[in-house]
């Protein structure tokens, strides 16, 4: 059973919740979530999955390295990401690492925190489609229990201004 949001009682604060991803689009989810945010006085929370499916576990040291290069990665990944939503609208996400499937670790983190309001992804504007984000989130999206707000990649800050 899904959990009561909580994001409008007393004490709590809705908060929209960013995948940080390596794709293009990525700066147009950061850059509307977090105008909405400041709007709204809600909060943002920056998610940064790394994926460890395929990964062979036989070489325990050399997976160890692996994991470190990747955890160096996503934090400069959220560094990047936070830094851009501060100076968008002069706020400080949540950021939060989690290792495993995207979509999996989406629905245990938005389970687990009931102030997570909207999920806000962006969709790429390129031939072969929205984007693996917004491909795979779309299966299950019928399964979500919060709204997901999809941002079209081709849109200016100016349009998004207008929006958020």
């Amino acid at each position: 059973m899904t959990q009561k949001r909580l994001s409008f009682e007393s004490g709590h604060q809705r908060k929209y919740l960013i995948v940080i991803d390596d794709t293009e689009e990525c700066d147009r989810a950061i850059y509307w979530a977090a105008r909405r945010a400041a709007r709204t006085k809600s909060g943002v929370v920056m998610l940064r999955v790394i994926e460890t499916e395929g990964r062979n576990q036989q070489w325990l040291g050399v997976a160890d390295i692996m994991r470190q290069e990747a955890a160096d990665a996503a934090n400069a990944a959220l560094d990047k990401a936070s830094g851009r939503a501060n100076g968008i609208a002069g706020i400080t996400p949540e950021r939060i690492i989690r290792e495993g499937a995207v979509a999996e670790e989406i629905s245990k983190l938005i389970e687990e925190d009931a102030d997570i309001g909207i999920l806000v992804l962006a969709a790429g504007t390129g031939k072969e489609g929205p984007g693996p984000l917004v491909t795979n989130i779309g299966r299950i999206a019928g399964a979500f229990p919060i709204p997901i707000a999809i941002v079209p990649g081709h849109l200016a800050d100016e349009e998004l201004d207008a929006m958020a």
